[in-house]
């Protein structure tokens, strides 16, 4: 860790705690501590600005008229793209389709990709699964005779890669893999993944929610098919989100939404699509919120996400220290910071989650308490009422984790 401080240096939090009024409130008479950013970040004046401005200067439908507003809409949406194809590595902005969230982006790949399976077909997953790279292949599996199987977890909170290589087969036709888990703070090989899922033949369709906004994503070296994030969880609006694709799969595959702006051609018979990636994107899409999520990447580029990963490490580093001395509480995941995103989720059997919570509420701290989307993995791990988590970014302290120690040792002794 030292090494890794001396390339990369500390993220001034004071400086940019300043770009959030809302890190400013008082919650129940107490500065407000926000550490449920898993769940959805703060955005920065740079955002808000932004998205303002659009509405104040440039507000139009894109790709729809030759007038200035509308000329001028479409430019900074389709900057958007560009940029987002940039910040995750891919070929161009061919590649990147915008979507309403990651939840709506794995299901554009689910459905695309499963229009040609064939009962009998496998889909492999992970116990690590999010609900949004679950359930969408679970229903079209029952819908069309696939069959859905699950990597497990070992002990120490990563995958079970030999269980994998096991698994895939001929029969294997999509792997569906998180990057970083969104309760076990596990960040997965996913090139390693890929090799293997490719080997087989196999597509590979990753939920990149909780990586893109935490450490450099390259689609490329990765060599993921596919590639799902929320803007949201990236300091950048709730209601844009976006799908990677290789642009050789996605001219082949079908629309997920069918309407205006998708299409090329209309008759009363038939329809052609238009070129990538609106072929995927029908309707009015989300230009205040392209333009929003544009000004949060270029704040996380200026930033440096190897430097944000550094600064989450060192809090999750010091919130691992602290919990693993108090009796009672168990923390789920990697116990080395090196391994995962900003997040910490524990198990405290005589308090629960939703208690835990509450009595940090009271001081001020937000947290989240309950299964995070991810009730098959609690499942797995025999977690019946499910976990707490804290999660960290690029806004908090340490003394913030110290303000976290000190809540759950209350918490504890209260219930206790």
């Amino acid at each position: 860790m030292k090494a890794r401080a001396t390339v990369h240096s500390a993220l001034d939090v004071e400086r940019i705690r300043r770009d959030f009024p809302i890190l400013s409130l008082k919650v129940n008479a107490r500065p407000l501590v926000y550490l449920d950013n898993a769940a959805t970040t703060q955005k920065p004046l740079q955002v808000l600005n932004a998205m303002q401005g659009y509405y104040t200067l440039s507000n139009a439908n894109v790709h729809r008229g030759i007038h200035y507003l509308s000329a001028r809409a479409t430019e900074l949406y389709e900057d958007a793209h560009i940029r987002a194809a940039q910040f995750f590595g891919a070929k161009s902005m061919q590649e990147m389709v915008f979507t309403k969230n990651a939840t709506e982006a794995l299901n554009l790949a689910a459905y695309s990709l499963t229009q040609s399976l064939r009962p009998g077909d496998e889909i492999v997953l992970t116990f690590m699964e999010h609900h949004s790279n679950i359930v969408p292949w679970q229903q079209l599996a029952l819908q069309r005779g696939l069959k859905v199987r699950f990597v497990p977890i070992q002990s120490n909170g990563q995958l079970d890669v030999h269980v994998l290589d096991e698994m895939l087969s001929e029969r294997t036709k999509i792997v569906g893999v998180v990057h970083a888990s969104n309760v076990l703070g596990t960040i997965n090989d996913v090139k390693s993944i890929a090799r293997r899922a490719h080997k087989a033949g196999a597509k590979v369709v990753v939920d990149g929610a909780q990586s893109a906004p935490h450490v450099k994503v390259d689609v490329r070296e990765l060599d993921c098919d596919f590639f799902a994030f929320s803007g949201h969880k990236m300091l950048g609006p709730t209601g844009i989100g976006g799908l990677y694709g290789k642009q050789e799969l996605l001219e082949r595959l079908p629309p997920f939404l069918f309407g205006g702006d998708m299409i090329r051609e209309v008759h009363a018979t038939h329809s052609k699509w238009n070129d990538l990636p609106w072929k995927f994107e029908a309707g009015t899409p989300p230009i205040a919120e392209a333009v929003g999520l544009h000004a949060a990447m270029d704040y996380l580029n200026a930033l440096d996400l190897d430097r944000v990963h550094a600064h989450e490490q060192m809090l999750v580093f010091r919130a691992l220290n602290g919990l693993a001395k108090m009796p009672g509480v168990h923390v789920l995941g990697p116990l080395d910071a090196r391994a995962r995103t900003g997040l910490v989720s524990f198990e405290t059997p005589s308090v629960h989650p939703h208690d835990l919570a509450e009595v940090l509420n009271a001081q001020g701290i937000g947290i989240r308490g309950g299964h995070h989307c991810a009730m098959p993995l609690a499942e797995h791990l025999n977690l019946k009422n499910g976990s707490a988590r804290a999660s960290f970014y690029v806004y908090n302290s340490l003394s913030e984790v110290d303000a976290l120690l000190a809540g759950v040792k209350k918490a504890l002794k209260l219930f206790g």
